[in-house]
């Protein structure tokens, strides 16, 4: 009777775990937002909609002239560069923060919560400052250098990286762990040849993402300075040349479309 009930009461969720009291969170979130938007000054400006059509139409009258081109191409190799040298930056970070943050390297309890609160509080750190404020510091502090743009991303996107990785690694199942440690092998040997290559292609298909997220966040850190496609798109929007703001647009879209279309092809050879 005793062990019904407290696998029961294990079965029950928490209160902020159940459903209904999620939904009611949320839902009373949403009516407090709005209840806190100013309805009074109207959702567009005078003159609004007409600009709204003028940006829209200039999609079917594209700027393609070679030096918009030429621009275009340049900028879009800067941002890339940006966002991969940010992300195997954040890689260096996150690997072993999220590998020590996941509390599987060790059996000693003492030692696994102390290292994972650590990790966890270094990794909430890090993520929790947008990367665009990062850049607006490294910018103020070292000046406009690509290296200000590569460690406004690496730097949360090694926190992201390395929470993610944590969570990957503790989820993966048991079962097939124990016959390692039934040899004798030790907690590093279980993580390196059996939970690590577990959770492989889950990391690798969640590094693809970040890198897809990294080439938005490195356009967008290009607004301040940093050169880019942000960068161009900032001089475009200024001169209203909105036809040059779909070119530049158009080629962030499809670096997106080409890194999405690789990681797709490595998850298909992983799973092969």
């Amino acid at each position: 009777m005793t062990s019904m009930t407290s696998r029961d009461s294990a079965q029950k969720p928490k209160l902020l775990e159940s459903r209904r009291v999620l939904t009611l969170i949320l839902l009373a979130a949403f009516i407090w937002s709005l209840l806190n938007l100013d309805w009074t000054s109207g959702f567009i400006h005078s003159g609004g909609i007409s600009a709204m059509g003028e940006f829209a139409s200039a999609l079917f009258s594209l700027d393609l002239s070679t030096d918009t081109l030429t621009t275009a191409i340049s900028a879009s190799w800067t941002t890339v560069a940006y966002a991969v040298a940010g992300l195997t930056l954040a890689l260096l970070i996150g690997i072993p923060l999220g590998a020590i943050g996941s509390g599987v390297l060790t059996k000693s309890s003492w030692v696994k919560v102390s290292s994972t609160g650590v990790t966890r509080f270094t990794l909430a750190f890090f993520r929790s400052i947008h990367e665009l404020v990062w850049a607006w510091l490294f910018v103020a502090a070292i000046g406009l250098s690509p290296i200000a743009a590569v460690l406004a991303l690496a730097i949360p996107y090694g926190g992201i990286l390395g929470r993610i990785y944590a969570e990957l690694l503790q989820d993966v199942p048991e079962a097939p762990l124990q016959s390692l440690r039934s040899t004798g092998a030790s907690e590093w040997r279980v993580f390196w040849y059996g939970r690590l290559p577990m959770a492989l292609p889950d990391m690798l298909s969640y590094t693809f993402y970040r890198l897809e997220c990294g080439i938005r966040s490195a356009a967008i850190m290009s607004f301040v300075g940093l050169g880019g496609l942000g960068h161009e798109l900032r001089i475009a929007l200024d001169d209203l040349a909105y036809q040059q703001v779909w070119t530049y647009l158009l080629f962030l879209i499809g670096l997106v479309v080409i890194v999405d279309v690789w990681s797709t092809m490595v998850r298909r050879r992983l799973s092969e």
